[in-house]
């Protein structure tokens, strides 16, 4: 584990994260605070009640998302195979031009 720092609301705050996880967490970073300014713009509200809303409009989102299934794997295996299959195809035209 190592230190990162983080900013949330403008507000500096620095975890532990392994290595290979800080692109992940610097993109939940990301996100938290987009949630929080948004909340805190419609609401007023600032601190830890802050803070509990917007943990439980993620949680919310969360769970209607698992209820409803996550995501369909075959369904976007399909899609990347098609776009794979598209992509080939224009490289391959560009390779007679070339």
């Amino acid at each position: 584990m190592e230190p990162l720092d983080i900013k949330l609301l403008g507000r500096e705050y620095r975890v532990a994260c392994k290595p290979e996880e800080k692109e992940g967490l610097l993109a939940a970073v990301t996100y938290l605070d987009e949630k929080m300014r948004d909340l805190a713009g419609k609401t007023n509200s600032a601190g830890e009640r802050l803070a509990v809303m917007t943990a439980l409009n993620i949680t919310h989102e969360f769970l209607q998302f698992q209820r409803a299934g996550g995501f369909d794997i075959p369904t976007l295996k399909r899609r990347i195979e098609r776009i794979n299959g598209r992509l080939d195809g224009v490289l391959a035209e560009q390779e007679k031009f070339s």
